[in-house]
């Protein structure tokens, strides 16, 4: 028998397992519409559910002394029953944001109806409201928006940030997972992950392909309408601009500093400091000039240079006379991280990433963080939460209010899918 674990590491109460079993069964034999009808008559409206064992076990779960501790788990993982189902079988993913409605929708129920709820009854919902105001249920809804919503390319810029999390599938691992998910869980999400990054990279290197063609075509003394009849639109894949995916673009495909590229100007900085017997002190050093050599010198020179080397310089200075280790590389990389994006939810300051962003563009500012995770990529995840961070905090605001984190976002996307994608977007490179 399988034993569901809750986030105190206790065993599930009997009346915890009767109800898992139970949806897991209903789940199971009858359709999405008439399970969710089934959550809503159990969980939501509190009245007339057909099965009464199951009424009198969720009784007995709202009333017990742990519940408060105890059932925002418990409804979550019921849930998740419903969800990892469901998401197994394309066809029926779209009942998963029919789900996350229930929770939204008052109840039907008349008032009249509404009065014969007995004191247990509102005890349960007194408990669903607070799992409504809980981490469960956000990163439930962010799941839905990622299942759910089929394109957003075109929605208006005053709908929220947090309607973009499907955009952005290195989010998804910090945004719709949790210390406590289950292992079913995860694979969901991991499985969600993989197949939006590998359409993502198909649609971009589609649309690249296409850009080039249209370029060849131009040059070629072809005109506008004669390379519309040749070759296939494609849609710009992405929120940027155009022009703004072209600059974003040969940033991440073409040359950065002379002939090097973001991966040659890493492989050569990782090549002198292994050749080299180097202390962590002259690693340091190395790593300031690594970083500055991309940014703009009048904006360096003006303060960011000096509070960038003092970042470095104030990492584990005790360790500075000391070979180098790969604890100090990981360490230094993490800190730099905190310190160019955001520190943590709990103080979740980016002064220094906003600023950034205003003086030398977005493109610019990831490819500071790209070098960064080059050298270093066990702080990849380590990224990937700064920018969780930020996307949480800006959820509930609206895109054109936060078009600054929208473009960093886009181009974070792009640079990954460059980097440490599948796509193959050297064709970019005939058109530079």
């Amino acid at each position: 028998m399988i034993t569901w674990i809750d986030q105190y590491s206790q065993p599930s109460s009997p009346e915890e397992e009767q109800l898992y079993k139970h949806l897991l069964r209903q789940v199971q034999l009858e359709s999405p519409c008439k399970v969710i009808e089934r959550f809503r008559s159990l969980f939501i409206d509190g009245i007339g559910y057909p099965d009464r064992e199951i009424v009198e076990a969720l009784d007995k779960i709202a009333g017990s002394k742990q519940a408060d501790q105890k059932f925002n788990f418990i409804l979550n993982r019921c849930c998740h029953i419903l969800i990892n189902r469901w998401q197994m079988q394309p066809q029926l993913q779209a009942a998963i944001p029919d789900l996350m409605e229930v929770f939204e929708a008052p109840s039907a129920l008349s008032s009249s109806v509404r009065s014969l709820r007995s004191r247990s009854t509102r005890r349960l919902q007194e408990l669903v409201k607070s799992f409504t105001q809980s981490e469960h249920y956000t990163t439930l809804k962010r799941l839905a928006q990622v299942i759910g919503q089929s394109s957003d390319s075109d929605d208006p810029a005053t709908r929220p940030l947090g309607t973009l999390i499907r955009r952005y599938p290195y989010l998804y691992e910090h945004c719709l997972m949790s210390d406590e998910s289950t292992y079913e869980h995860q694979q969901v999400v991991r499985q969600i992950q993989a197949e939006r990054q590998q359409q993502f990279e198909i649609d971009l290197s589609k649309y690249v392909t296409y850009q080039v063609r249209r370029v060849q075509l131009s040059r070629s003394g072809a005109s506008p309408q004669t390379a519309a009849r040749i070759i296939r639109p494609m849609k710009n894949p992405t929120l940027l601009t155009d022009r703004e995916l072209y600059t974003s673009l040969k940033h991440f495909v073409g040359k950065v500093e002379g002939p090097y590229t973001y991966r040659d100007v890493a492989q050569r900085f990782l090549a002198h400091t292994t050749n080299q017997a180097t202390s962590f002190g002259a690693f340091k050093d190395d790593l300031y000039e690594y970083l500055t050599s991309s940014i703009d010198p009048a904006y360096g020179r003006r303060q960011f240079n000096n509070r960038l080397y003092e970042q470095i310089k104030n990492t584990l200075p005790q360790s500075n006379s000391q070979k180098l280790s790969d604890f100090m590389v990981v360490r230094t990389c993490s800190q730099l991280l905190n310190f160019l994006v955001v520190e943590g939810a709990q103080r979740p300051n980016h002064f220094v990433f906003i600023d950034l962003i205003t003086n030398i563009g977005a493109s610019a500012t990831t490819g500071l963080l790209l070098k960064i995770v080059l050298v270093c990529r066990k702080v990849r995840p380590y990224m990937e939460k700064r920018f969780s961070i930020l996307f949480n905090h800006y959820e509930v605001y609206t895109r054109d209010a936060v078009s600054w984190l929208v473009k960093s976002l886009e181009n974070m996307n792009i640079a990954f899918s460059v980097h440490f994608g599948s796509a193959d977007l050297s064709c970019f490179n005939q058109i530079l």
